[in-house]
């Protein structure tokens, strides 16, 4: 259903620590789920590094540090993210931001990336990771949680059944970038300016 983008103000970034505790067969392993911080950067663009290679696109992160920092991190930031450890040792994350439904008139929450490394995986650190980010929706008043999946990750999509999620198979993803985006752009520019020409025009009679 439409949604636009929304910044996400600092308020929603105060997202408090919780420690689940995984019985496995040698003992106890404590995870935790835990806010990022300017510090966990590095860690994060390494996370989804190693998603892309998992979807079969390694080569196509270009993002950096820097903007990671800019734009996670700055004054009014654009996604906030949390960091799962598993006895110390970064296991996975979820990297979010939030959208706005007109049709509900309110805001939602976007799942962009959840990352769990193979070895921890198992563990209930997905489920961890996402049941956080439910509660967030919840408290931030948000009636909807959306993400995609990629429709060969069988696995993924058993998983996001199991919780409850709505598969909607109507709906396509539309996306435009690159030249595209820049023809697009320079057309609509030109459009906004031969209009505006018109009014002038229209105004001088």
């Amino acid at each position: 259903m439409p949604s636009t983008a929304l910044r996400l103000q600092c308020s929603a970034c105060s997202v408090p620590q919780i420690v689940v505790f995984i019985t496995l067969y040698n003992g106890n392993v404590a995870t935790t789920i835990r806010p990022a911080t300017r510090a966990d950067v590095p860690q994060i663009l390494a996370f989804i590094r190693a998603l892309a290679t998992y979807e079969r696109e390694p080569d196509a992160v270009t993002a950096t540090e820097a903007d990671l920092l800019r734009d996670g991190f700055g004054p009014n930031p654009f996604y906030f993210c949390l960091i799962a450890e598993s006895d110390g040792s970064p296991a996975g994350f979820a990297l979010c931001f939030f959208s706005y439904s007109t049709w509900l008139g309110q805001p939602g929450l976007y799942l962009e990336d959840l990352f769990v490394h193979p070895q921890f995986r198992g563990l209930g650190i997905g489920k961890g990771l996402l049941q956080r980010v439910a509660a967030i929706a919840i408290e931030k008043g948000c009636p909807r949680l959306q993400w995609e999946v990629l429709d060969w990750n069988t696995s993924a999509i058993d998983f996001y059944r199991a919780m409850g999620a709505d598969f909607m198979d109507t709906w396509r993803n539309v996306r435009v970038t690159g030249d595209a985006l820049l023809k697009l752009a320079g057309a609509e520019s030109s459009l906004a300016e031969n209009t505006f020409s018109e009014a002038e025009s229209d105004g001088s009679q």
